[in-house]
């Protein structure tokens, strides 16, 4: 369960970035994952209140933003969108696309937090 090192990740990196801010406590984290990641988001959402606990990320919500994949056809001369991942042909043209743009994301987008009082 690869699920639960991401988890581990996403709560370190939230963790600096809490501190940075000083912040009292993390509410949500935002998190951006491309169709092509290889993650299971509702293992992963589990994986996370595990690795969450006991830090100030505990009870927080962890919101996950699914990116779709999307590829540079060189026919149309545009990025175009694709409906599934098994086929990375054009929807218009029908050229194959090779060009990955989007999709391959795993990334925090952003955090919500509660401000410390000092």
């Amino acid at each position: 369960m690869h699920e639960l090192s991401l988890a581990h990740g996403i709560v370190e990196q939230s963790i600096a970035a809490a501190e940075r801010l000083r912040a009292a406590r993390v509410v949500a984290v935002q998190l951006r994952v491309g169709r092509l990641a290889g993650v299971e988001a509702g293992a992963l959402v589990f994986c996370y209140d595990i690795a969450s606990q006991g830090t100030v990320l505990e009870g927080s919500r962890l919101e996950i933003i699914d990116v779709p994949l999307v590829v540079w056809c060189a026919h149309c001369l545009k990025e175009v969108e694709l409906p599934g991942i098994q086929r990375l042909r054009c929807p218009t043209c029908d050229t194959l696309c090779g060009e990955i743009r989007h999709g391959r994301e795993l990334e925090i987008a952003s955090l919500e937090i509660e401000e410390s009082d000092g």
